[in-house]
């Protein structure tokens, strides 16, 4: 048949679809989808664990990015083909909801379209297969729960462990134990206590990147860093006990309505409408100064007048100061943004012990420092060049948002693959309970979800099957916090080696993995217009294009 789909009814060709449509269905779809879902997992395999290696991301203008980071290099690789989108997807939200483990969560997606391709080949219907998964992924979600500990925001060391694990394994980590203090430290200061449960916004968690130095040097300001400059040179570069005025409206004087003009036909007009304007600039000033500030931070402009006005008052300011930072500094100084100037009073400054201009490799900084119970504080994130930086910067939001999702909940499980383990473990017993087919997809499921130990030994250059044996033997013991030491190749407990995650992240992980698996293996006809546009394909060998008959 030619391009458009052809309905024979009659003896007499009935065109459907419109030209160039391709239409791909039943097994051949399903083959398509899994295959490009695999191909997507197997991308970011690599990356998992301590012992991942990095990925180099080279776009079509040339920048670089490396990271280990499995949504950013999904984010990165500008996937085409749908399904392999819909893994993209899984990456996205689990980044948005916990901020770490996305690769645990798209492998997981992978192998369970894995093992449903086995099963499909043995005749067992897509939905039988998605009954049964849908069954383990409530299962496993209940066992994880099961084998949580606590852990309260008082608890620094076990904090800690949680930044140390989600930095391990990143180019950040051989300064992981500086980073981990640090990111335990913001989150201490940005927390807040109510009705006896601990929210966390780690958005009040700022991060300046500056190159030079080296990861080291990375630094918590106990209040706010802003990338500006002061904006006249005969400003003071250093307030002491600063009172700071926030404004988000301009000081200058007002453009006329697009059809009002003013005439001005003698040079004692030009200069009494000059003198008008220096007098209304030389007002606004006046406002600041009878507040009390010494220090203005403008979202908006400032005029060289005011400027001029401001220096001689021995007021530092700055102008065109981003909205987020302009939040960042009402929690940080306990201050308040103020749109009108008439209504600037002492009441809405906000407080800070020192306003500096710094340099920092070559960029003037202003730092908003020791305030006094600062709502958000500034991670100054430095390294050796752009690209150790950006992976530090990804590494210290892995941290942070994970001590955040190990707080929401309160509870953490231990890493190393051990909660995979345990929950595989449960999950064979829970299949025994059922008779007909789901119990192979039940058993499926288990299989799949020991990826992630397997992976981890992998990643580490040791046998995988031996490792899994023994962590099962293990685990048939009782011991449910027993996980893989990729460094010595021991099974040990993890809780006692300090290697933790948050309980989030799994429960993310397998919720959203299951999910997306079930919405792919549902799917047996893929229709893609044609509409001028070539059908998503990929390059032979690349992301499991479709096949060549389909294009």
């Amino acid at each position: 048949m030619s391009n458009a789909q052809l309905a024979n009814i009659g003896g007499q060709p009935v065109i459907i679809l419109p030209e160039g449509t391709t239409r791909n269905r039943g097994r051949e779809a399903q083959k398509n989808n899994i295959a490009a879902a695999k191909a997507v997992a197997d991308a970011v395999r690599t990356t998992l664990g301590p012992r991942g290696m990095d990925k180099m991301l080279v776009d079509s203008m040339g920048d670089v990015v490396i990271t280990n980071d499995g949504a950013t290099i999904l984010d990165e690789m500008q996937i085409e083909h749908p399904a392999a989108k819909m893994m993209v997807e899984i990456a996205k939200t689990q980044d948005k909801e916990v901020g770490d483990g996305t690769t645990t969560a798209v492998i997981l997606a992978g192998e369970l379209l894995k093992k449903a391709e086995d099963l499909l080949e043995q005749e067992i219907h897509p939905t039988v297969i998605t009954k049964g998964y849908r069954l383990a992924k409530t299962k496993a979600i209940e066992i994880l729960n099961s084998i949580s500990k606590n852990v309260t925001i008082n608890d620094d060391k076990l904090m800690k462990q949680i930044a140390n694990t989600a930095i391990t394994g990143k180019s950040a980590e051989k300064a992981s134990e500086e980073l981990a203090h640090l990111a335990v430290e913001a989150i201490k200061k940005v927390a807040e206590t109510s009705n006896g449960k601990v929210d966390v916004d780690t958005e009040n968690i700022k991060m300046e990147k500056k190159e030079g130095a080296s990861i080291n040097d990375t630094k918590l300001i106990n209040g706010i860093l802003i990338d500006k400059e002061i904006i006249h040179s005969s400003m003071p570069k250093k307030i002491k006990n600063a009172k700071i005025a926030l404004l988000d409206s301009a000081l200058e004087v007002k453009e006329l309505e697009s059809d009002a003009k003013i005439t001005i036909d003698s040079p004692e007009k030009m200069q009494a409408f000059l003198d008008e304007e220096e007098k209304m600039l030389k007002g606004m000033v006046e406002k600041v100064v009878k507040s009390g500030a010494n220090v203005l931070f403008c979202q908006k402009g400032i005029d060289d007048t005011a400027q001029h006005y401001f220096a001689k008052q021995g007021i530092i300011a700055a102008r065109r100061v981003k909205k987020s930072d302009m939040e960042a500094l009402a929690r940080a100084t306990s201050g308040s943004v103020i749109s009108n100037l008439n209504d600037l009073s002492a009441n809405d400054l906000g407080f800070a012990g020192v306003v500096e201009e710094r340099k920092i490799s070559g960029d003037q900084m202003i730092f908003v420092e020791e305030c006094k119970h600062p709502k958000a504080v500034t991670i100054l994130i430095r390294g050796g060049t752009e690209h150790v930086v950006d992976e530090v910067e990804r590494a210290m939001e892995d941290a942070i948002k994970g001590i955040g999702a190990a707080l929401e909940l309160g509870k953490i499980v231990a890493g190393g693959g051990s909660p995979e383990i345990e929950v595989a473990k449960e999950i064979r017993k829970y299949a025994e309970s059922f008779k007909g087919r789901e119990q192979l997809a039940v058993n499926a499921f288990a299989d799949a979800i020991e990826i992630v130990p397997r992976s981890l030994a992998e990643n580490a250059g040791m046998d995988p099957i031996d490792k899994l044996a023994n962590l099962r033997a293990e685990h048939d013991k009782g011991n449910k916090t027993v996980g893989l030491d990729v460094f010595t190749g021991s099974v040990q407990n993890m809780l006692s080696a300090g290697v933790v995650e948050p309980l989030k992240i799994k429960l993310q992980a397998v919720k959203s993995a299951a999910e997306a698996a079930e919405m792919i293996l549902r799917i047996d006809d893929m229709i893609s217009s044609g509409g001028g546009e070539r059908a998503p394909e990929m390059p032979a060998g690349g992301m499991g294009g479709m096949p060549p008959g389909m294009m």
